[in-house]
């Protein structure tokens, strides 16, 4: 069977030369025999897919916590945005699709519960600092255990490159990292901005003048505009990026929701609440971890006891903290 030989072979014929080819990979950290069908981004799309931790995105705040309706973004939503977008983008440059799938999917596993209001909680509990694409790296390296006796999803270089550097100051080593990164800034704006609206906390018109002028009125014209605009200035060139005003424009929009949503007063008392959770359940956990965390979450880890604690609940899905916090701190009512 050489189906993915033949898969290689297209690739090499056909994609850009500035794409990552699946044949020319850095590889693994564990060797592996190859897989007779799919290459080995494929394989990495796969095993990301079915992981626990992506399945767990469903029940994890994109923006809005535990919101009144069935139409709001989760952080699993989100990610299914980035990585449409992000493969319309791939596929119009001749770069490596499966590759660029790869790294969506996995962007954005090592998210806390509660959004980045969970993430800021860690960042302050913890003396080495909490970064999200940090801990999504962590997670597919490490956290996952696809069977028993495995630890980590042992994914390509290329894939964890992506997944690590799809935001903060490091860039992707790969263009295919590159639209990751830019698209999951245009997925986040929009449909926080639609989400927002759907919350009744802003209206279209109350967005820049000039961002609707450059992108268009409404999230279908903004998006067009901005995933156009990624096409034809990266067209046949070895970097991914936005032309200076349509950036210009993306960065007001992303600015006024931070002034407007993000930051709010109402943000920041939820988010008062949501550190005091995470702390509580940090304290609680570290005090006695041997009995407190599952056993087969520690079994064959060897990290230190704020990572095992960490790592428990950076996983958490926004249920399941409230739930323990419930659990361990409020009292219950028992009949005699």
């Amino acid at each position: 069977m050489h189906i993915r030989i033949r898969e290689e072979t297209r690739e090499r014929r056909y994609l850009s030369p500035y794409a990552a080819l699946s044949g020319s990979s850095r590889g693994r950290v564990y060797s592996e025999s190859q897989c007779e069908v799919r290459t080995v981004f494929q394989r990495d799309r796969d095993r990301l897919l079915h992981s626990k931790a992506f399945r767990r995105l469903m029940g994890k705040t994109q923006v809005f916590i535990s919101p009144a309706g069935d139409h709001y973004r989760t952080r699993l939503t989100h990610t299914l945005e980035v990585a449409q977008i992000s493969r319309t983008v791939a596929r119009a440059l001749r770069l490596n699709e499966a590759l660029t799938e790869a790294i969506a999917l996995g962007h954005d596993l090592g998210h806390t519960p509660f959004g980045h209001a969970g993430e800021s909680a860690l960042d302050q509990l913890l003396g080495s600092g909490f970064h999200h694409n940090e801990q999504s790296l962590r997670v597919v390296d490490v956290v996952e255990r696809p069977r028993d006796h495995l630890m980590g999803l042992n994914l390509t270089y290329e894939v964890r490159d992506g997944i690590l550097c799809h935001t903060g100051t490091q860039m992707p080593a790969t263009l295919e990292g590159e639209v990751v990164r830019i698209c999951d800034r245009i997925a986040y704006i929009n449909h926080d901005i639609d989400d927002a609206i759907r919350a009744g906390l802003l209206r279209e018109q109350d967005l820049p003048t000039e961002s609707q002028r450059l992108l268009g009125i409404g999230r279908h014209e903004r998006i067009d505009s901005m995933v156009k605009d990624v096409i034809t200035n990266s067209w046949e060139k070895p970097e991914i990026s936005m032309s200076r005003p349509v950036a210009d424009a993306t960065n007001q929009l992303r600015e006024f929701l931070f002034h407007n949503i993000y930051m709010t007063d109402n943000a920041r008392k939820e988010k008062e609440k949501i550190h005091g959770l995470i702390a509580s359940l940090f304290d609680f956990y570290l005090a006695n971890p041997t009995e407190r965390l599952p056993l087969e979450w520690r079994a064959g880890r060897e990290d230190e006891d704020w990572r095992l604690v960490a790592d428990y609940i950076a996983g958490m899905t926004d249920r399941y903290a409230i739930a323990e916090y419930e659990r361990v701190f409020l009292p219950r009512t028992w009949s005699l």
